[in-house]
């Protein structure tokens, strides 16, 4: 990125939209982070997540240590997330970054749609 207070502006961001979202911090922080970073596409999905995790982890805390979590209705979820996320990660260097990128638009599309109904 250009300068440490783009990378800032980027995190600052993702955070953001994390802790107002519950979530989403990513699709603030991609396409941030695609437009000014000098990173391959295989290193930017990869680098995102590495900001994400620690941003969540941070959403995570606040909102337990204000109530706002269920665990019991979480636990599901993240049963599946876990697996998700291995199997993601498994598959990360096998699929093409013409893909991800579809994927993605589409899910930002569809996700869209959800919250505007």
């Amino acid at each position: 990125m250009k300068g440490n207070w783009t990378a800032r502006l980027a995190g600052g961001a993702a955070g953001l939209a994390n802790g107002l979202f519950g979530g989403g911090g990513g699709m603030v922080f991609l396409p941030i982070q695609s437009r000014w970073g000098n990173l391959s596409q295989r290193k930017l999905y990869a680098t995102c997540v590495g900001v994400i995790f620690p941003v969540c982890l941070v959403s995570a805390a606040v909102y337990i240590w204000q109530g706002g979590v269920s665990f019991m209705a979480a636990l599901p979820y993240l049963a599946g997330g876990l697996i998700g996320g291995w199997l993601g990660g498994k598959l990360y260097g096998r699929i093409s970054t013409k893909f991800l990128k579809w994927l993605f638009a589409a899910f930002l599309f569809y996700a869209g749609v959800k919250y505007l109904l």
